[in-house]
Formats: C-alpha cells, structure tokens, sequence
C-alpha cells in the first residue's frame, strides 16, 4: 500500500498509535498528514502534525527524546497507523516512559460513582496529581513547559504570579461573576502550588494545619 492509499479524515490527518518495539508498550497517540508520514519513513524518525500549533514536528528535535522507527502497521480500515519504535528517551512531555500512567480501573468504586453522579473525582485527588506535576516539572525542566518557565525566573517571578491572580480572584468576587471566579480561583492554586514546591513545603503540611485545626473546633 502506498501513501495515498490510506484513509486521512477531512482535516488530512491520521491517528497514530506509537509502541515501544521491544516491550509493545503503548507510548504515545498522536497525529501524522502525507508530509509527517513522509518524512517519518524517509528519516526513520517520527514526526508528526501538531493540530494546536498546525504544523509539522519531529520527536526529539529539542529534548533528545527521539524515537527510531523500527515498522508502521496499518489497519484493516486503512485509517489509523501503529508506528513501532525504539525510544532514545521519554515519550511524554511530563518526562514518563509513556503518556498513559493513569488507570481508570484503579479508581475507588465511591470515585467512580461520583463521577457518574456528576461530582467528578475526590477534589483532594486533584490537588494532590498537580502537586506531583509540577514537582516532576521542577525536576525535568521539559523544555516549552509554563511551570518550567517559572521555575527558571525564581521565586520573584513565582511570588508575583501568586499575588497577580490573588488581585484576579478578588475582582471576580466582587464582581459576582463565578464563572470567571472559578477559573481565577484555579489558577491562584496553580500557582500556590508552584510556590510551595519552590519552598519546599509539601501540601500535606498545609493541609495537616487545617487539620489541626478543624480537630482544635471540635475539642
């Protein structure tokens, strides 16, 4: 089968599921046109189209990361693309091996239910994934990463963000716009984060005060 043969959806593109070649461990899914296709089987490295920035990007050209194809299977339908590979490095932009680190299945039954129910996952969950996020952001410093970039600028930067979206939050407020108090207060957390982590300070920390406090009331 040539190029041409394959099915690419109306935008041009065709899904592409990467495997690692040696454990077939899925490592990524992303998106390829004729051109990435192309110059994925002429340089034997992938690339691929970036449908955010609309244009073409080879794996690695920045990180190392880069992945050596070994073959690219197709499937019965001629629309979707395995492209197996030998990485010299991480998939995911996060720095893991793979970008699918994350079970569904893992999930406590009350959390899928709350879910279905419409509350979403345990709130203290996400704090505590995001706290992980950007420790592992400090560590890998992935380069294009808007935690990367504050940690480079310091804690000058960091304590001005954190103030900036403290002023968001209270022109929300009084405003009485709650949507976008919602989002300002989001990112005001966001960044709490990124400073505590700056600090030092495990959330849990944090968290063990209003503990301490909650139990103080109760007494």
């Amino acid at each position: 089968m040539n190029i041409k043969d394959l099915k690419f959806d109306d935008r041009g593109l065709i899904p592409a599921v990467v495997q690692d070649a040696d454990s077939f461990e899925v490592l990524t899914v992303a998106y390829m046109n004729r051109e990435s296709l192309g110059k994925t089987i002429q340089t034997g490295e992938t690339w691929f189209y970036s449908r955010s920035r609309q244009e073409l990007w080879h794996k690695g050209e920045t990180s190392g990361n880069t992945q050596k194809v070994a073959d690219i299977k197709y499937d019965c339908d001629a629309d979707s693309l395995v492209v197996l590979v030998k990485p010299a490095g991480p998939a995911c932009h996060n720095g893991t091996v793979s970008c699918f680190t994350e079970s569904l299945l893992e999930k406590k039954q009350a959390d899928a239910q709350a879910f279905l129910d419409g509350a979403g996952v345990n709130d203290l969950k996400i704090l505590q994934r995001l706290e992980e996020v950007i420790r592992d952001r400090e560590k890998e410093r992935p380069e294009g990463a808007y935690t990367t970039y504050l940690f480079e600028k310091g804690v000058d930067k960091i304590l001005k963000k954190v103030g900036e979206e403290a002023s968001e939050v209270i022109i929300a407020a009084k405003n009485r716009d709650h949507e976008e108090l919602k989002w300002e207060a989001a990112d005001l957390l966001y960044h709490l984060l990124v400073l505590l982590r700056e600090q030092e300070l495990p959330l849990k920390d944090v968290l063990g005060v209003l503990e301490q406090r909650h139990e103080g009331k109760k007494a």
